[in-house]
């Protein structure tokens, strides 16, 4: 069902909102290049030479933007902003948005990932459990006024989700498939509030927490990052 929605937004969709006869070859590749890069903040360079080298074809610069922006216009992408107006940080913070396609299951279609292959590769699988945790987490936030980011800065810090309020307050994330990456993801939040603790009137997450795939019980662990497995996501 994926698949055959893709193409009925590439072979119809893109031609009835302005009228134009624009390459779908082209747009297919582009849409692969996404998926292979999906929940990373690849830029508009990096996709074009993903293209080159994995399908050997080339696409300017120009047509990968316009693409781009046709695709978000017709909902196939929702890409995940960055965070960096409520953190007051002399750290310079990275400002690409993250690449999301509006559901996983596009970008599983676009790779013909079948369960059997993704058991098989969990870097991809984490990559797009990711995808489908910050979905949620997005509907969940706009539920009650809040919104979405992701957070990286030059100094390797970085959190995989952020929502904040509008009052200022905001809590941070790690989204993680496995269980035994669940104490690296700590102390990744950890350093990250650190860092901006030791700025000058900084506002200070309201809750840290690791999301895992593999995890059968929510707690609190003694550092006070709280985990959660994804089954307790509930709106």
């Amino acid at each position: 069902m994926a698949e055959q929605y893709l193409r009925a937004v590439i072979e119809d969709d893109v031609y009835r909102m302005d009228g134009v006869r624009r390459d779908t070859g082209k747009m297919l590749l582009l849409l692969r290049s996404l998926a292979r890069n999906e929940s990373t903040t690849a830029t508009n360079r990096k996709l074009k030479n993903d293209i080159k080298a994995i399908d050997d074809e080339d696409l300017d610069g120009e047509t990968v933007a316009v693409y781009l922006d046709i695709f978000a216009r017709l909902y196939l992408t929702d890409n995940q902003p960055p965070f960096s107006s409520s953190i007051r940080s002399s750290v310079r913070v990275k400002q690409a948005e993250k690449r999301h396609f509006a559901d996983p299951s596009l970008a599983c279609a676009l790779l013909r990932a079948s369960p059997e292959q993704l058991i098989g590769d969990l870097k991809t699988l984490g990559f797009l459990f990711e995808a489908m945790v910050e979905r949620d987490l997005r509907i969940y936030a706009e539920s009650f006024g809040a919104s979405l980011y992701h957070y990286q800065d030059y100094a390797g810090r970085e959190a995989d989700a952020i929502i904040a309020l509008e009052d200022g307050r905001w809590c941070a994330f790690e989204i993680k498939l496995g269980a035994n990456q669940i104490d690296a993801a700590a102390e990744s939040l950890l350093a990250l509030k650190d860092a901006i603790a030791a700025e000058k009137n900084a506002k200070l997450p309201s809750l840290l927490c690791v999301v895992c795939g593999l995890s059968s019980a929510a707690y609190q662990r003694p550092d006070g990052v709280y985990v959660l497995p994804v089954t307790a996501l509930k709106p």
